[in-house]
Formats: structure tokens, sequence, C-alpha cells
């Protein structure tokens, strides 16, 4: 009655609201209605795995044809350009030593230019150098080219991984990690088979039209990255896969980044010295695993292809399966645990020198083999929220870089003095097994993953 009553004197219609109201309501209601993907959207809708898709494929351009490519050509090239084991060694430092100069840039680059615009250039120049690989015609050319590929992968890998912390929120940061470094091993499956093939086809010439190949695909590769990354979930109004429901979403212009909040805390430069033990001992193992197994087992190129292959076939799912166990039991044990089994692998290399012992070598390696640089992503991500992972993981990676550059020379040196590869594979063993020492001292705890979100969110 009170309220009919009120609603006759201002004019009103009973059970009608007023004009003004009905329009405030209305305002109020397209106000409170979120522009973003409801809060912690894992599903199909999600444009975060559209960015994880993507930087899987740049890690394969990358990584995959743009480093790994060299171990199966390798052979093929030694003898075309008359390369001892050395110089073979030597080729590969100078691709190692460009990705070494450019990783920690890429990452300042990809926080102040934006990772979409910097991925795609480094991976246009990855493009460009595997194409004018093809081209050499000496040692010198060749590493010259191989050093700014080099270059190209560091501008294009650290920021892509940095990329996904920004996508994925900390609970799912380990597996997005995991699965975008699988791009190697797709590299690895494609590579096995297909590198002797065209060997076989071309002769002479067959390793220059498999760095012509291998450029052509990268550099449609960073057409796809230019067209389809995105910098920031925000910039299509969403919220980071997994992201907190109960968190609000982040709101304005991401922070000035404070790099000494990077370089000055003492935790990353530990984190810096165990990533350098992942660097120098696998880059040994995959550099010369072709040419160790025809040189040592008595494999043929096609039989050494085929366990090639099944280390991409192995590692295909291990980053996304290491990347889980980091988000579950934390990425300290998460890296000795990896660190040991690498040792492990290494070692049985020259301790079972047999069939028998070459494919458990492959098989405990395959199992483990990207899921080192994933969970350094994924702890970067952790400490520095995902404004400054991109810096942060390029400041590690730079140390990584000086072990990867270390290694094969000094691998190709031994190998030559002592006529084997076995003391080299030694090296990498004990090198992997002090990084699993080192994993146990890091100062990490659990508590990084919860942290790691109040900060992105208060930037």
């Amino acid at each position: 009655m009170t309220t009919d009553r009120q609603n006759n004197e201002t004019g009103t219609p009973t059970g009608r609201a007023a004009p003004n109201e009905s329009r405030q309501a209305s305002e109020a209601l397209l106000t409170a209605t979120p522009t973003y993907a409801p809060p912690g959207c894992t599903g199909p809708g999600h444009y975060g795995w559209v960015i994880l898709a993507v930087g899987t494929l740049v890690v394969f351009g990358s990584l995959g044809l743009g480093r790994f490519s060299y171990s199966a050509v390798l052979p093929a090239m030694q003898e075309g350009l008359g390369m001892d084991n050395r110089l073979g060694g030597a080729v590969a430092t100078a691709n190692l030593a460009g990705y070494l100069l450019f990783c920690l840039i890429g990452g300042i680059l990809a926080v102040r230019f934006g990772p979409r615009r910097v991925i795609a250039a480094g991976l246009g120049l990855v493009g460009v150098s595997l194409i004018m690989t093809g081209t050499a015609g000496s040692v010198a050319e060749a590493a010259a080219w191989r050093a700014l590929a080099g270059v190209g992968s560091g501008a294009s890998n650290v920021p892509v991984m940095g990329l996904l912390a920004a996508w994925f929120a900390p609970r799912r940061r380990g597996l997005a990690t995991g699965v975008a470094v699988a791009g190697s091993s797709v590299a690895l499956i494609v590579l096995g088979p297909l590198v002797p093939r065209i060997l076989a086809s071309f002769g002479d010439a067959g390793w220059r039209v498999c760095w012509f190949g291998f450029g052509g695909t990268t550099l449609v590769l960073a057409v796809a990255a230019a067209v389809f990354l995105r910098d920031r979930p925000e910039d299509l109004g969403q919220r980071p896969v997994g992201a907190d429901p109960e968190q609000p979403p982040p709101a304005g212009s991401p922070a000035r980044p404070r790099w000494g909040d990077v370089y000055t805390r003492p935790v990353v430069w530990l984190l810096a010295l165990v990533y350098v033990a992942f660097g120098f001992s696998y880059i040994i193992y995959l550099t010369f695993f072709n040419r160790c197994l025809i040189s040592e087992g008595g494999y043929s190129e096609a039989r050494a292809g085929q366990l090639f292959m099944a280390i991409g076939w192995l590692s295909l799912f291990c980053g996304l399966i290491w990347g889980w166990v980091s988000d579950v039991i934390g990425r300290k044990p998460a890296l000795a645990i990896v660190y040991a089994i690498q040792a492990t692998a290494f070692a049985l290399f020259p301790l079972w020198p047999e069939p028998t012992g070459f494919l458990l070598s492959v098989v405990l390696f395959g199992l483990t083999a990207w899921s080192i640089p994933g969970i350094m992503a994924a702890t970067c991500g952790d400490l520095f929220g995902a404004k400054l992972a991109p810096a942060a993981l390029g400041f590690v990676t730079l140390f990584f870089g000086f072990g990867q550059a270390a290694g094969p020379v000094a691998a190709g040196a031994m190998a030559d003095a002592y006529d084997s590869f076995w003391p080299a594979l030694w090296l990498s063993a004990g090198v992997a097994f002090l990084g699993a020492v080192g994993s146990l001292l890091l100062p990490l705890k659990r508590a990084d993953h919860a942290a790691s979100g109040v900060r992105e969110s208060s930037g």
C-alpha cells in the first residue's frame, strides 16, 4: 500500500520502474558485466590455448630447426666442408654463442616492445640464416650464418617462454611451459627419418637442401607468430588460464619494470648457475649423438637417425609431465630428479656401449629431454611475475648459453685428442650430476607459487 501510494505520488504507474531508474539499472548491469573471460576459465574458447599452440610452433622453429637440426646434418656437412670434430664443434658453438649474445637482450626487448614483435622478428632471422647456411662454401661462412641463427633463436625462444607466464597462472604455468618445449621433440621426430632421405636423394648437395627446407619452414612460422600471438590476456579482455576466481583482474597498464628486482636477488644468480649444467651437458650429448653412434657404435646414418627420432617421440610429452610434476611437488625437487636421470643417460653411452645401453640412454634422456627449460621458465614466472618473467628468463638463459657455447668445442677437442667420444660423455654426465646437487641447494619454496599470483595482480 505504501509503495503504491508513493508510486502514485511520483506519477509512476504501480509495478513499473521510472524511466530514469530503468535506464540507470540497465547501465549498472552493463557496467557490472565483465569484459573478460570468466575467472579461471580453462575451456577451449580461451585464447591462451592458441598462444600455447603457436608458442609450441615457435619452439619447433627456433630450437628444433634452428639448433637441433645441426646434429642430424652434421656428418654430411663435415664431409662437404672438410670439417673435423673440433671444427664441427666450433660451428655448433658459433650458433650457441649467437644465442648467448641475444638471450638476455631478447628478454629485455620483449618487455620493452612486446613479445609478439620480438618473437616474429627473431624467428624470421632464424629462417633467413638457415637458408644462407645452405649456401656456405667454407667453415667460416657456415659458422657465421649459424651464429646469426643463434641470435634469432635467442630473440624468439626466450620471449615466447616468458609470454606463457603472462597467459597462464602459476598453478598452470609449469604444465604450459612443459607443453611448449615439446616443439623440440616434434622437430626430432621429423628430422630423424627426413634428413637421411634427403641426403640419399640429393647426394653431395643433400645437406644444403636440408638447410633450405628448414629455413623456408621457419619463415612460415614467423608469419604465423606475427598474426596469432598476443602480448597479454588483458588485451583481449581475458584472464590468465587457471587464474584464481577470487582474485580481481589486473587494471590499467602494467607498471614500469623494475630491473633491479631481477638482477639484485641472489636466488636468480643461483638459478642461473644451476642452469649452466644443463646447457653444458645436454648439448654435448645431442650435438655428437649421430656422430658417436656411427663412429663408436658402428651404426649407419639411417639407424642412428631412427634413434634420434626415438628421442623425439619419447620426449614429446616430457615437458608436460615434468611441468605438471613441478606444479605438484615443487620446482626444486623436480629439477634435481631430472638432472639425476639425465646424468645417468649420458653415462650409459660409455658405460654400456652396446645397442641395449644406447637404447636405455635414449629412453632416459627422451623422458626428461626438455623438462629443465620448461621448469626454469615456470620458476622465473613464480619468482618475478608475468611482467618481469621474460627479463628474468633471459638472464638465467645467458648463463645457460655459456654452458652451451663451451660444451661442443670442449667435447670436440676431447674427441680428437682421445680418438673417442667417451671422455666427453663422462664429462657431460659429471656436470649433469653437479646440476642435481645444485638444484637441491636452491632457496625455492612451494609458497613461491602463491606469492607470484599476488605480485602479478598488484603489478
